[in-house]
C-alpha cells in the first residue's frame, strides 16, 4: 500500500484551515470538506440562504475535482453538514441533487452539526475514485 498524496489546487478557494483541498491514496480521492467561499475573492460575502450556500459548495468541490482530473461522476460517497438541518434539509437536498445525473447518487450521511467555519450553512465533503 501505497502513501497518500496531498494536493493543492490553484482555481479552488483559498483553505479555510490548515489542510490540502485532497489526499490520494491507491486511486481514492478524499475532498476535504467545502464552504460555500468565492474561488476569486475569499473575502465576498457568502451568497446567502442554503440553495445559494449547497451550489456555491458542489461548484467549489467540482473545481477540486477537475483540478484531479476527475468529475462529479467519480463522486463515490458524500458528507454533508447543516447548521440548521430541520429548516435547510429540503432546500439542500433539492439543490445537491440537481448536480448528479438521476439514478446515480453517491451514498451519503447527513448530519446537524451546531456552527460551520466562516459562518456557513453548509458544507459538503466527498471521497472520489479513479477509474
Amino acid at each position: 500500500m501505497s502513501l497518500p498524496t496531498f494536493h493543492m489546487i490553484d482555481a479552488a478557494p483559498q483553505p479555510v484551515a490548515t489542510f490540502s483541498h485532497a489526499a490520494e491514496i491507491d486511486g481514492w480521492v478524499f475532498l476535504t470538506g467545502q464552504m460555500p467561499t468565492w474561488p476569486d475573492d475569499p473575502k465576498r460575502p457568502l451568497p446567502g440562504g442554503v440553495t445559494a450556500q449547497t451550489e456555491r459548495v458542489m461548484d467549489n468541490l467540482i473545481l477540486v475535482l477537475k483540478g484531479m482530473s476527475l468529475g462529479i461522476e467519480n463522486v463515490a460517497q458524500a458528507r454533508i453538514y447543516l447548521t440548521e438541518f430541520d429548516r435547510d434539509y429540503e432546500d439542500m437536498n433539492m439543490a445537491y441533487k440537481a448536480y448528479f445525473e438521476d439514478g446515480k447518487l453517491p451514498a451519503r450521511t447527513c448530519i446537524g452539526v451546531t456552527g460551520l467555519a466562516v459562518g456557513a450553512l453548509v458544507e459538503i465533503d466527498v471521497v472520489a475514485k479513479r477509474p
